[in-house]
């Protein structure tokens, strides 16, 4: 069976991780969550993939390749153009981008499933596929119900009691919501939808081909599913995501490394004197880190591989991305740090660059650490505050 995973979006809500890398290959615990959907489609006999690309394009394809070492074929369809040598991504919007597909080569010729490149899902596809077919669906949307205090975060459906959708909301007050069940973002289609799709032109699925059917009164139906769904597509997901996953919540993804104390994982070679470090897990820390004596580690926080922990820093449910250098004494609660960016839970961020605090967290590649001025570290006095407190 034929499938097909977007991959084209810039991910502006998880910025700034995704200044430099595409969505779909934002690591849960150092693996792509992309990854994570094509061991599914793979187990659900879905081995031919489709995946549109373009913002960071290449970071996706260089990795996937063609798919061969995940059991599957991919193939890439790119969305944007070369102009003065560079290459610019210019997304058709989801629907603009299966319709680009099949209008190169009528791939996608029978039933099959679309997936958004930027969540953790645990479904069982082989019988949503036999519920969409046995409703003579032309278009199914497998649903979950959610908390009523949740429905803004979301698109809300309102299907009747056959199943059949009606109505759409997108993220309406908890008082609006007319139902408290949301989109996945997981879709099944007969090749039919594709009439329903202008060609060279951005189209979007959820704004513009569902209303669009449901207006016409096509056979289009909610799939309500029991499953595990980790969204990321904001920065507080993604939060969430690492904690899950650390906290055993997250069935498809065990925790790497080895257990070096109770609820502390490791992986390859990591320099630390655990006897000297405090730590309080679950912790999870990537290969050829090392964390220094006097270190606070305090979970659930991930470090990922190849970072410089110094003496009496404190990281308290934070997420360390590879090779970052956290200086002695600095103190990060509840933050993510990425690069040049220390990232709060709920997604403000500064840059440490341009804050002169770079000495205090940089890359550990660096060879050109200099003792800071007094003015440097007046300035890590005034935004200490910033670094050390918790994010409201």
């Amino acid at each position: 069976m034929k499938a097909m995973i977007l991959a084209a979006g810039r991910g502006t809500r998880v910025q700034p991780i995704t200044h430099v890398i595409p969505k779909p290959m934002i690591p849960i615990l150092q693996k792509p969550v992309m990854e994570f959907l094509l061991e599914l489609l793979k187990e659900h006999g879905f081995k031919e993939v489709m995946v549109n690309v373009s913002h960071l394009a290449e970071e996706i394809e260089n990795y996937f390749r063609d798919g061969q070492r995940f059991g599957v074929e991919i193939a890439y369809s790119f969305e944007g153009r070369i102009e003065d040598g560079e290459l610019i991504g210019d997304a058709l919007g989801s629907a603009g981008g299966l319709k680009k597909i099949q209008d190169f080569q009528r791939f996608f010729d029978d039933t099959f499933v679309v997936l958004c490149g930027d969540a953790l899902i645990d479904l069982d596809l082989t019988e949503a596929v036999r519920r969409h077919r046995e409703k003579g669906a032309m278009a199914s949307l497998i649903t979950k119900r959610v908390p009523k205090d949740q429905v803004s975060s979301y698109g809300v459906v309102v299907s009747d009691q056959e199943g059949q959708i009606k109505a759409f909301q997108e993220k309406p007050t908890i008082e609006e919501a007319l139902s408290d069940t949301i989109n996945t973002g997981i879709y099944l289609f007969e090749p039919e939808i594709f009439d329903h799709i202008p060609s060279g032109q951005s189209f979007d699925i959820g704004s513009d081909l569902f209303p669009k059917l449901v207006e016409l009164g096509a056979p289009f139906y909610a799939l309500p599913m029991d499953f595990e769904w980790v969204d990321i597509g904001k920065v507080p997901d993604y939060w969430q995501a690492i904690r899950s996953v650390l906290q055993g919540e997250v069935r498809q993804v065990g925790i790497p490394g080895k257990q070096v104390r109770p609820g502390v994982y490791a992986g390859l070679n990591v320099a630390a004197n655990w006897d000297r470090i405090n730590v309080q897990g679950p912790v999870y820390v990537g290969g050829m880190t090392r964390i220094e004596d006097g270190a606070t580690l305090i979970g659930p926080s991930m470090i990922g591989p190849s970072c410089h922990i110094c003496e009496g820093a404190t990281i308290d449910n934070s997420i360390i991305f590879d090779y970052s250098r956290i200086g002695a004494g600095v103190q990060l609660v509840e933050k993510l740090v990425f690069g040049r960016y220390c990232v709060g839970r709920n997604g403000d961020h500064f840059d440490l660059q341009e804050a002169a605090l770079d000495w205090l967290i940089t890359d550990a590649r660096r060879q050109d650490l200099v003792e800071p001025s007094p003015q440097q570290k007046a300035m890590a006095e005034l935004l200490g505050t910033d670094l050390t407190a918790p994010a409201s």
